[in-house]
């Protein structure tokens, strides 16, 4: 008896530990050969500021660049800052919210810089 219990209990560990072989879900992070296959379909190129271009299926070359969020953050909060800093009088919230606005337009055209993507 001791033997049966000990040899079902090997076997349904063994049962377990097979793996099930299947393809992920698509909204999973690629990995071997759907990775493979996604780099194959796009040659892609990378210039010195970190653009990535590749040619489409039509034959057109496209591009993908940083949309230049971090950049308008930043800008808007040192531009707050100097927003503040410029407007002395009164209650400073027209200093602030205007170098604000000006900050994270200049900061968000920095940071995409002169690549256009088209």
């Amino acid at each position: 008896m001791k033997k049966f219990i000990i040899a079902t209990m090997a076997a349904a560990t063994a049962i377990t530990a097979v793996p099930a072989f299947g393809d992920p879900p698509p909204w999973a992070p690629a990995h071997g050969r759907r990775h493979h296959d996604r780099d194959r379909d796009h040659d892609y190129r990378t210039t010195d500021n970190g653009v990535r271009y590749w040619r489409g299926d039509d034959g057109r070359y496209y591009c993908k660049r940083s949309d230049g969020t971090i950049g308008l953050l930043a800008g808007a909060a040192l531009g707050a800052l100097l927003g503040r800093a410029v407007d002395t009088r009164g209650e400073r919230v027209t200093g602030t919210v205007l170098g604000a606005a000006a900050g994270a337009l200049i900061g968000n055209e920095l940071a995409r810089g002169r690549t256009r993507c088209r």
